[in-house]
C-alpha cells in the first residue's frame, strides 16, 4: 500500500498511524505526552536468516535512528571492474518519538519496514519535513566512517562484523565498533535498503552516488 508524501513526512506520528493501520489494520493509539523511552526493552534484528552479527553485549543503546544517504563508489574511466567503494553520508533521524504511539508487541515489525518507505522519498523532502534530524553520519578525508550525533555522541568507526542483507536487496548489514575519539562504542547498520553499487563500471561515470536508507542503532 503506497503511503502519501504527507502521510510520511509530517510528522512520526502520521507515520505510526498510517503503518499501524495498513499494515496491521489495527486503530493505532493517538499521541500522548510521553516520558523518556525506556530503549533498552528494545534490539536490533541481527541475522539474516543464515548468519549473524555479534549481539551488543555488555553496552546500553543509547540512539535508535533512521539513516536516509547514498553510499558513494568511483570508476576508473573505461574500466570493467567493479565499483570501488569509498564511503557514505547519510543524515540520522530520530525514531524514539515514534516508539510511545505503537502497541507494544508491534513496535519492531514497524520499526522494520521504516526504511522500505524512506527511501522513496528525496533528501529534501526529508530534510524539509518535521522529522527531527539528530545526526549525520560521513566518512572522514582518512577514510573513517563517522557518526555525529550531537550530545548524544560521536563514533568513529572500524568494521568489526559484516553479513549480506536479507534477499540481498541492500548494502551488507554491519557492526562497527569505536576507535578514538569516540564517546559511543559501537553501531549496528540494519534493516538495508538499496545501496548496492553497480556490479560493473562499464558505462558509469567516474562517481557513483547510490541511494539508500536504514536502521542505525548506537551503543555505549
Amino acid at each position: 500500500m503506497a503511503l502519501s508524501l504527507r502521510s510520511l513526512l509530517a510528522t512520526f506520528t502520521v507515520i505510526a498511524f498510517t503503518l499501524l493501520s495498513s499494515v496491521e489494520g489495527h486503530n493505532p493509539r493517538r499521541p500522548s505526552k510521553a516520558g523518556p523511552v525506556d530503549l533498552s526493552k528494545y534490539s536490533p534484528t541481527l541475522s539474516n536468516g543464515s548468519a549473524s552479527l555479534p549481539a551488543p553485549v555488555g553496552m546500553t543503546l543509547k540512539a535508535l535512528t533512521l539513516g536516509r544517504g547514498t553510499q558513494n563508489y568511483t570508476c576508473e574511466p573505461g574500466s570493467t571492474a567493479a565499483p570501488k567503494a569509498i564511503g557514505a553520508v547519510a543524515e540520522l533521524l530520530d525514531v524514539t518519538p515514534l516508539i510511545p504511539l505503537l502497541p507494544p508487541k508491534k513496535v519492531m515489525k514497524i520499526l522494520n519496514q521504516l526504511p522500505s518507505y524512506l527511501i522513496n522519498y528525496s533528501f529534501d523532502q526529508v530534510s524539509n519535513s518535521s522529522i527531527h534530524a539528530c545526526g549525520h553520519h560521513y566518512f572522514t578525508a582518512a577514510g573513517v566512517p563517522t557518526f555525529d550525533l550531537g550530545k548524544k555522541g560521536l563514533l568513529s568507526g572500524k568494521k568489526a562484523a559484516s553479513i549480506t542483507a536479507p534477499h540481498g536487496v541492500g548494502v551488507d548489514w554491519l557492526q562497527l565498533t569505536a576507535v578514538a575519539p569516540s564517546t559511543l562504542k559501537a553501531v549496528y547498520r540494519v534493516q538495508t535498503v538499496k545501496g548496492k553499487a553497480p556490479k560493473s563500471c562499464k558505462h558509469q561515470p567516474a562517481a557513483i552516488q547510490v541511494q539508500y536508507a536504514a536502521q542505525y542503532w548506537f551503543y555505549a
